[in-house]
C-alpha cells in the first residue's frame, strides 16, 4: 500500500514501486506536476475527492501501480458483480488520469478494457436510482408544519427549502449562500453564487427569487429566518444544535440531505427516506414545465448548461400528457 494520496491527478510518484515494473520509465513530468499548484483548481472538489477514493479503492483491493491493461481489467471481473458498472466507469477515469498525470501509458486505453466494461454492463447493468421530484404541494405541506412547530431550525429550514426550491439551487451553491451575496429588488432579490458546477472558473452567477404568494414565498420565509437568527453578515443557512443554538458555521451539503429526508418523514409524505436535496431542483425542473415555463427559462433559473438534463426532468414529470395510448382510449369509449 502506497503512501496515502491528496490529490489524483497531482499525487506524487510512487517511486517504492517503480521496480515493480521494469517496463515504465520513471516519468519526468511529476516534477512539473509538484510545482504546479493551479492543478488543483483545475478540477472540482468533489470529483477530485471521488478520484481520490477510487484510487485508494484500487490500491486496497491488491491491485499495483502503475498498472497494466491486464491489471485493470483484474480489477473490472473482481467486481464485475459487486459494483454498479457507472462506478466501474468512473474508477477508469481515476485510472485514467492518474496514469496521464504520473506520466505513464493509460492501461484503459486498450479495447479488451472498454469491452469488458461493457460486457459488465451488459450482464449486471441496472437502472439508474432516481430521486423523486418535491412537488409544489408536497412543498406547501412541508412549510405549514415549519411553520406551525415555530422554532428556530424550523424557521431555518422553511427559508432553507423555499429558496433551495424556487433558486433551483444545488446543495453545494444553497449552503454557500452568505447575507452579502443577496441583492433587494422591487420584484424580489437577486443571490450572487460565486462559483457552482457550472462556473469553475468563478466567473460568478445570479439567481433571481421572485415574491411568492400566500402559501408559498422565499422571500418571506427568508426574511423571517433572518430576522429571528438576527444574521447580518457571513453564512445564512447556519448549523443549530441540540439545544437551539445556533453557530457560525454554515450547514455542510450532507447535512441539507439529512434536513429534507426528516422533514419529509416529521409531514408524512410518502417514502420519506427517497428525498434528497436534489429532489427541489428536479422538482422545480418538473413543476414549472408543468405550468407553462420554457425550456430556456427553467435552464437559466437552475444554471444548467445540458439541455438533455432538463429534458429528462421534464419528460419524467408529463408521461401521462399527450400521451398516445390515452389518445387511443379517448376514441375508443362508446
Amino acid at each position: 500500500m502506497s503512501e496515502k494520496v491528496n490529490n489524483p491527478l497531482t499525487m506524487p510518484l510512487r517511486m517504492a514501486d517503480s521496480h515493480k515494473r521494469e517496463s515504465h520509465a520513471v516519468p519526468t513530468t511529476h516534477k512539473l506536476i509538484a510545482m504546479n499548484p493551479y492543478l488543483h483548481a483545475a478540477t472540482a472538489k468533489n470529483i477530485r475527492q471521488a478520484y481520490q477514493a477510487d484510487i485508494l479503492h484500487y490500491e486496497q483491493s491488491g491491485m499495483p501501480l502503475p498498472a497494466t491493461s491486464e491489471d485493470v481489467v483484474k480489477y473490472l471481473q473482481l467486481f464485475a458483480a459487486k459494483l454498479n458498472p457507472r462506478t466501474l466507469s468512473r474508477r477508469l477515469t481515476a485510472l485514467k488520469h492518474w496514469h496521464t498525470y504520473q506520466g505513464f501509458d493509460d492501461p484503459t486505453l486498450h479495447p479488451v478494457v472498454r469491452k469488458t466494461l461493457q460486457g459488465i454492463t451488459n450482464t449486471h447493468g441496472k437502472p439508474k436510482d432516481k430521486v423523486p421530484p418535491l412537488l409544489p404541494e408536497q412543498l406547501s405541506q412541508m412549510v405549514a408544519y415549519l411553520q406551525l412547530e415555530n422554532t428556530l431550525a424550523a424557521w431555518r429550514d422553511n427559508a432553507l427549502l423555499q429558496l433551495g426550491y424556487f433558486g433551483a439551487f444545488r446543495r453545494s451553491e444553497l449552503v454557500a449562500i452568505k447575507y452579502d451575496h443577496i441583492e433587494r429588488h422591487k420584484e424580489g432579490i437577486t443571490i450572487l453564487v460565486p462559483c457552482s458546477k457550472t462556473d469553475q472558473s468563478g466567473e460568478g452567477q445570479h439567481c433571481a427569487v421572485p415574491y411568492g404568494n400566500n402559501r408559498l414565498c422565499a422571500i418571506r420565509a427568508l426574511d423571517i429566518w433572518l430576522g429571528r437568527s438576527r444574521i447580518i453578515e457571513g453564512p445564512i443557512f447556519r448549523q443549530i444544535d441540540r439545544w437551539g443554538t445556533l453557530g457560525q458555521e454554515s450547514l455542510t451539503p450532507l447535512a441539507l440531505t439529512q434536513i429534507i429526508k426528516k422533514r419529509a418523514e416529521a409531514c408524512q409524505l410518502a417514502n420519506p427516506k427517497t428525498f434528497s436535496s436534489h429532489s427541489l431542483r428536479r422538482g422545480f425542473a418538473t413543476s414549472a414545465s408543468h405550468k407553462g415555463a420554457s425550456l430556456k427559462a427553467i435552464m437559466r433559473q437552475g444554471r444548467w448548461q445540458h439541455v438533455g438534463t432538463v429534458l429528462g426532468y421534464i419528460e419524467e414529470g408529463q408521461r401521462f400528457e399527450d400521451n398516445a395510448a390515452t389518445a387511443i382510449l379517448q376514441d375508443d369509449e362508446p
